[in-house]
């Protein structure tokens, strides 16, 4: 399977860049300025539709790393794009932090803080800045840093709110989206505010948010990862007692490698072995979610045995890396071809060969999932565009004998 490698890379390369165009080619709004808010797999724009800030942060993430990886100027200029509207319109001048969304001239729209929301944002002006060396993007980063330590941090418990009123006051709905519980803390909020921590550290290697990276690692060690199952826990109340019994396979995969990542960019070796194994663990949980034909499902409910078997987009990407990533830690081929066969899957049936970009995933019967966005406040460049760029730099790093 070793042999594969060097066209697996090549693949990949030729797929990013063909997801990389499909948002030049179809996003841009040049009426009202910035991206549409919404298209479907016909790449029809969907008008007067609200826009997302997890959208915005994530095209100003993934054209940066792109242009990193490219050194293509269109790229850098995506992000510009991307940047300049975030702290027009986005970012909240009077109290701190980002909207939720605006509406299509710019207009907010749903001002609460969603923790998850701001972690994103930080996570693309640190990758904004490392791509071009923007102050103003550094500035911006450390601004959300600062409020999410201030207003979002639970300096008793641990970990970080869930969700603010436009003022960081106290308010009763905390859900990120109508599917998920109303509780004060969440699995996927933490594992984003890690991964915005881990690219601020690459940023500015301060000793500050290293000790909160360590605090968020702890916490999954410690709470997050079910010690008897190895799944991620989804939901907790503010002790971190546990609040959901549903496993999400796409999430355990991601935090496979995610959690790898931080541990290694703050290089405290005692927690790179205790997250490697964990790590492992984790993987093998996940491997219960697939499908013999290589593709990932979506969620599963312990209580009821019901399985949602649908497969969506973004599930795969991260299975593509999470199953790398355990055979750079294990050296089992088994993973590797884990990681190809999930390759396999989205060439067969996620990429829409005929418009482009990825489908948001199949049903059962394999048909597509045509009622839901090819670009939304969900759908974004950001875990098939990362799978491809992280999969190029791991690959290429094989290649050059530094695994």
């Amino acid at each position: 399977m070793n042999s594969y490698l060097p066209l697996f890379k090549s693949e990949l390369d030729a797929e990013c860049i063909r997801i990389l165009e499909w948002w030049i080619e179809h996003t841009q709004d040049e009426v009202n300025g910035g991206f549409h808010g919404k298209i479907n797999n016909d790449n029809q724009v969907q008008p007067a539709v609200p826009r997302g800030s997890v959208l915005y942060s994530r095209i100003l993430w993934t054209f940066s790393a792109a242009y990193r990886q490219y050194k293509d100027q269109r790229y850098l200029q995506v992000a510009e794009k991307a940047f300049k509207y975030i702290t027009r319109y986005f970012l909240d001048e009077e109290y701190g932090g980002v909207y939720w969304s605006v509406e299509e001239k710019g207009k907010p729209h749903d001002t609460k803080k969603q923790v998850y929301a701001q972690a994103f944002a930080l996570y693309g002006m640190t990758e904004y800045y490392l791509a071009c060396g923007n102050e103003e993007a550094k500035k911006m980063a450390f601004d959300l840093y600062n409020t999410l330590e201030k207003h979002a941090h639970d300096t008793k418990r641990g970990g970080y709110a869930e969700a603010f009123g436009r003022k960081w006051d106290d308010i009763k709905d905390l859900r990120l989206s109508d599917k998920d519980f109303n509780e004060k803390k969440s699995m996927n909020t933490h594992l984003h505010v890690l991964e915005a921590y881990t690219n601020l550290y690459r940023m500015y290697a301060s000793q500050k948010v290293r000790a909160g990276i360590m605090e968020l690692i702890n916490l999954f060690l410690h709470y997050i990862i079910d010690p008897l199952t190895h799944h991620l826990v989804l939901f907790f109340d503010d002790d971190w007692n546990a609040k959901s019994r549903i496993i999400s396979y796409g999430h355990d995969i991601e935090a496979a490698w995610l959690l790898m990542e931080a541990a290694k960019a703050i290089a405290d070796e005692a927690l790179i072995d205790l997250v490697r194994y964990q790590s492992v663990k984790i993987t093998r949980a996940a491997e219960r979610g697939l499908d013999t034909d290589g593709g990932l499902w979506y969620e599963k409910e312990v209580a009821t045995h019901h399985l949602i078997k649908e497969k969506h987009w973004w599930p795969q990407a991260e299975a593509m890396v999470g199953f790398y990533n355990t055979w750079q830690i294990t050296g089992d081929e088994h993973y590797l071809n884990r990681s190809v066969n999930s390759w396999k899957f989205i060439k067969r049936y996620i990429i829409d060969q005929q418009n482009g970009e990825w489908f948001w995933g199949i049903k059962e019967d394999y048909t597509v999932m045509n009622e839901e966005d090819k670009a939304g406040l969900w759908k974004c460049p950001y875990h098939n565009g990362r799978a491809c760029l992280e999969m190029i730099r791991r690959i290429t790093q094989h290649e050059s004998g530094n695994n």
